[in-house]
């Protein structure tokens, strides 16, 4: 089921006919969400995962309800972006289709937990992902872009934390803030070169996965509806927001916004700090609850792959 229609987006139909977007993590979620704005528009897709079932079935979806003559194309392809080497043969058959035009690195991975908790392995299951394989794939993009002379936009998916830091959730607020600081020093060392740099910072969309890992079992906004109570506009983002922010940033008609990092979060993050620190109360008894419904959303997730 796809999550958007023309009336969603603020943009003019046919805006992004002959662009060539990849976006990371773009089987489900934000990422899906994003990829279907740019097919609608009329650009030309394509969306990395680890699953490449999920990827390959989110494509089809796509592009049979937006693609044809008025909308663009979405392609799914497997990629592990914690592998180098596996991003440049998947880039290389991107590429051999045109060079992209643009970048949104959004795969991710996340969960709550006390750092004291933490194991090397579960830091190293976020920060490989969202901190090196991000990192990874924009290195590649953005050397095939300077060997060309060629334009390219790079969008990063961050967070509010970048700015006030993440209790509870260190591992993805530490790559979170790396990104922030990558996405300001190339918008300088690359700019100049055609290649820009921004980037995006969510506040509460619920999706399935980022949820169920983030507020397992009950709390504030455990449900996907009831709103964080720090949220000035009181309610969650809607899809389609975010969705008209990217094509935004991805679109040359944002040419001249470089080097920012722009939040959508209803101004949370200036009431609140937009983070876990109300999680401070909890006890023993609340962290193992949580860690015991994390360790199901896991098996969950294993199983559908196996599947």
């Amino acid at each position: 089921m796809t999550d958007l229609s023309s009336n969603d987006l603020m943009f003019r139909p046919g805006l992004m006919k002959g662009q060539r977007i990849l976006i990371t993590g773009g089987g489900t979620g934000l990422g899906k969400v994003m990829a279907e704005a740019c097919v609608l528009l009329g650009a030309d897709v394509t969306i990395w995962g680890r699953r490449g079932g999920v990827v390959v079935d989110a494509a089809k979806e796509i592009t049979d309800a937006h693609g044809g003559v008025a909308g663009g194309s979405c392609t799914g392809m497997a990629c592990d972006i914690r592998v180098p080497e596996a991003i440049h043969d998947a880039m290389d058959e991107v590429w051999s289709g045109g060079a992209l035009t643009g970048l949104v690195n959004n795969a991710a991975g996340n969960f709550i937990s006390r750092t004291e908790d933490l194991s090397p392995r579960g830091f190293e299951a976020i920060s490989n992902i969202v901190f090196k394989g991000s990192f990874y794939v924009t290195l590649d993009a953005g050397k095939r872009w300077l060997a060309e002379g060629k334009h390219g936009s790079v969008v990063s998916i961050l967070t509010t934390w970048v700015w006030h830091g993440g209790p509870f959730t260190v591992p993805s607020a530490m790559s979170k803030a790396g990104l922030n600081v990558m996405t300001q020093s190339l918008a300088v060392e690359w700019g100049g070169r055609g290649v820009r740099f921004n980037a995006i910072a969510p506040g509460p969309f619920p999706t399935e996965g980022a949820w169920a890992r983030l507020n397992p079992g009950a709390g504030v906004g455990a449900d996907g509806k009831k709103p964080d109570p720090t949220i000035p506009l009181g309610r969650n983002g809607e899809m389609r927001e975010l969705a008209n922010l990217a094509v935004y940033l991805l679109d040359p008609g944002s040419a001249y916004v470089n080097g920012q990092t722009i939040a959508i979060d209803g101004g949370g993050h200036l009431q609140g700090g937009g983070g876990f620190a109300r999680l401070s109360a909890w006890g023993d008894a609340e962290w193992e609850a949580a860690r015991n419904a994390i360790k199901s959303t896991n098996e969950a997730d294993r199983a559908k792959r196996t599947v």
